[in-house]
């Protein structure tokens, strides 16, 4: 039997290169989002433990003072450690898009093959089957022969 060649197999294999590339930039942008989200608990978790420590009795005027520049820092930080996740979100939902699209290019082509192989497949065993039944009808004329039944 023949071996199943898909003519648009190069075709096939760019789209599935082009949803690994498209895979690994979401991936990226991902990463990237969860570093911030990270940063962002991170300013949290400091900024509670500067609250907390703020009204200690063992500091003066001049350790609050520090402590609430301290804590306007963070806020700040925080402020822009979330716009900049919402800029990471937005990337995300881009990326994602140009995945699902990369993806979808590549399942229309595998579809593609995957009915011409069933299709080849079929025309395959219809062929052997049409091989097989002409062998097999040829040896019962051969036997026919060998036994003078049939007249070469």
């Amino acid at each position: 039997m023949k071996r199943f060649k898909f003519s648009l197999e190069k075709i096939l294999e760019l789209r599935k290169y082009r949803e690994r590339e498209t895979e690994i930039d979401l991936g990226r942008a991902v990463g990237v989002l969860t570093l911030i989200e990270n940063d962002i608990a991170s300013v949290a978790w400091e900024t509670y433990r500067a609250r907390e420590n703020r009204y200690s009795t063992e500091y003066g005027i001049r350790e609050l003072i520090t402590y609430d520049l301290y804590i306007t820092r963070l806020d700040m930080a925080r402020e822009r450690l979330q716009s900049e996740a919402a800029k990471a979100e937005q990337k995300v939902e881009e990326k994602r898009g140009i995945y699902l699209e990369a993806s979808r290019d590549r399942k229309v082509i595998d579809k593609i093959r995957e009915k011409r192989e069933t299709e080849y497949r079929g025309a395959m065993l219809a062929e052997e089957t049409k091989v097989l039944d002409d062998i097999a009808n040829g040896a019962r004329a051969r036997k026919m022969v060998n036994e003078g039944r049939l007249i070469p």
